[in-house]
């Protein structure tokens, strides 16, 4: 378990250095621009470690499906009919053994560049962490990479039947693969005129789509750029291997790896655990993992057991969004943390926007409460819209006291993603991305984290004196959860005693303890739009006999952004501190 809270900066790694500015719709690189490797300088890596950053999430490193060609490595464009956009979606891996080349700038040596971002980073005090994506794989995977004795997925297949435990792949045997008939007038590259855009991609028999789909023809929101890995499961749904006895989510890891020894397991179990071995021999610090409620947890079992008997302090992280199976994945699978997208994010998310109520959230956190370590918080990844898009909150500094209840409610690990800290909106109609999400599929820019690189300054310099202080704020936030040992201890609830006992104190409010044996903080945020608080916060008498806190009148302090004090009244039967938070103001007071 981590002893400071860690903190996480995801980057789409092609984006982050274009300077770009010009985003034309289906733009080619040439055009719009693309971002390198060595675009994150030391300086570049100086300013994201001052925000608070312990970790950074580089996004889209293995090679995936891109439009054109690469001469220098004897590489040749994908099929525009079975990829997303023009640079492709990072999820549609080509060859897991080896990275990006849009992102070198030598081709040739673009391995030794990813190596050198690396050791970069590991300089300025952060870890790493990359995608593996194990539920699919691109539709054209080639691996021209694969280091000695590792064979390509589906080369030893039985592509005459529709499942066999040691295939990679299922099949749907004597039919060809055949494209998606197009919805909403779409174009492959916007209509532009492309050798291989011809309607058809050559697939026999065909593969099963990443999504699961089963047809020859999948829909077009089927995900067909991708095809479904063969973990074991038979097509009725069933497991082809060992299960896990209901005691092993008392297991640590060494007992899972213990269990998988000598076990006949799938042969795609044998290649992601190579594929990921291969991985941090690269000294990488660890992984984020696609979709991984797709995949069977024995699998996760057998892969985190191999990953931590490699390196027992790995970073895995996992998107998840079926919480019923959240302790599966933590104690079974053993991962480290999933994503707490389906709970703390929506709730908070339907807050700020007005429509619910604070009310929901102790209930919600005491629910979480045996594996809130383990939850990772956050209000943007690539997947989901901007705050500042219309269609989230529109005006950034709304999501502040989310931003501060999700750094600060629970020990475990918050992130944020590049551009939110300055307010990027995503209103760009980069081509097959849409807006109110920087687009994972297209070359574009990102103009407002463009203003704070400010041409390979990264000083802010070309952004307003209010963007400024936001990103101001997300510094202090983030900083904040980094020097204080109380967000490692212990949680107290202080709303909905005030909601029962404290005139004034409404719905749009909320507050929380957290605490050490040394160090004491009650935490207030306020999400109203409009409305200043002035009331007073009570703290209940279960928290008065943990804390044994001296009694009298003191003045304490605000200590997450220094701007206020406020007075604390102690007497034998209680406790009170006066409360005053304007819109979106949010305050942390060190109790003395």
């Amino acid at each position: 378990m981590l002893t400071t809270k860690a903190i996480i900066y995801q980057v789409f790694t092609r984006l982050f250095g274009n300077t770009n500015t010009t985003n034309r719709p289906w733009g080619t690189k040439e055009e719009n621009g693309v971002g390198k490797f060595a675009d994150f300088t030391d300086l570049a890596l100086e300013e994201i470690r001052k925000l608070g950053i312990t970790h950074i999430w580089y996004t889209g490193v293995p090679h995936h499906g891109v439009i054109g060609d690469f001469p220098e490595i004897e590489i040749e464009s994908d099929d525009p009919d079975v990829i997303k956009g023009r640079a492709g979606s990072p999820y549609a891996v080509r060859d897991y053994y080896q990275v990006n080349p849009d992102l070198a700038v030598d081709v040739t040596k673009r391995m030794e560049e990813f190596e050198d971002l690396i050791q970069r980073t590991h300089r300025k005090g952060m870890k790493v962490i990359i995608d593996i994506v194990p539920n699919h794989i691109s539709r054209h995977y080639l691996g021209k990479n694969n280091p000695e004795g590792v064979e390509d997925f589906g080369a030893q297949d039985d592509k005459s039947v529709a499942y066999s435990k040691h295939n990679n792949f299922y099949y749907i045997p004597e039919e060809a693969f055949e494209v998606p008939t197009p919805k909403n007038n779409y174009r492959p590259l916007g209509g532009e005129k492309h050798a291989l855009s011809d309607g058809k991609f050559d697939e026999f028999p065909a593969k099963w789509t990443g999504n699961g789909s089963r047809l020859a023809r999948p829909d077009f929101d089927d995900w067909f750029e991708t095809v479904k890995i063969n973990y074991g499961i038979r097509p009725d749904g069933s497991k082809d291997f060992d299960e896990l006895p209901e005691t092993s989510d008392s297991w640590d890891w060494k007992t899972h790896l213990d269990f998988w020894q000598g076990k006949d397991v799938p042969d795609s179990w044998v290649k992601f655990r190579d594929i990921a071995l291969f991985w941090l021999e690269k000294q990488l610090d660890g992984f984020r993992f696609d979709m991984v409620e797709m995949v069977p947890v024995e699998f996760w079992s057998y892969l985190n057991s191999h990953i931590k008997n490699k390196k027992p302090d790995a970073f895995l992280m996992a998107e998840v969004y079926k919480p019923a199976l959240y302790r599966d994945y933590i104690f079974k699978g053993k991962m480290d943390y999933l994503y707490d997208k389906v709970e703390l994010y929506d709730t908070l998310k339907y807050i700020l926007q007005g429509h619910g109520s604070t009310d929901v959230l102790p209930s919600l956190l005491d629910s979480q409460r045996d594996i809130e370590h383990h939850l990772l918080r956050f209000l943007e990844n690539h997947d989901e819209q901007r705050i500042a898009s219309p269609d989230f909150a529109g005006n950034p500094w709304k999501a502040l006291p989310a931003m501060v209840v999700s750094a600060t409610v629970s020990t475990s690990p918050v992130m944020i993603y590049f551009g939110q800290e300055v307010a990027e909106p995503a209103a760009e109609k980069a081509g097959f991305g849409d807006p109110s999400r920087t687009s994972i599929f297209d070359y574009i820019g990102v103009p407002q984290h463009q203003k704070w690189m400010n041409e390979g300054k990264f000083d802010g310099g070309r952004l307003s004196d209010n963007e400024k202080a936001l990103r101001n704020y997300y510094s202090e936030i983030l900083n904040f959860t980094l020097n204080h040992e109380a967000l490692m201890g212990e949680y107290a609830d202080l709303h909905a005693f005030n909601r029962a006992s404290s005139p004034g104190y409404s719905h749009r409010q909320f507050s929380f303890a957290r605490w050490t044996q040394s160090e004491k903080l009650v935490i207030c945020t306020n999400f109203d739009e409009y409305q200043r608080i002035s009331t007073t916060l009570k703290l209940p008498p279960d928290l008065l006999d943990a804390w044994h806190l001296p009694l009298g009148e003191r003045e304490i302090r605000e200590v997450m952004f220094g701007k206020k004090n406020t007075l604390l009244k102690v007497w034998e039967s209680g406790a009170e501190l006066n409360l005053e938070l304007g819109p979106w103001e949010s305050a942390a007071f060190l109790i003395s």
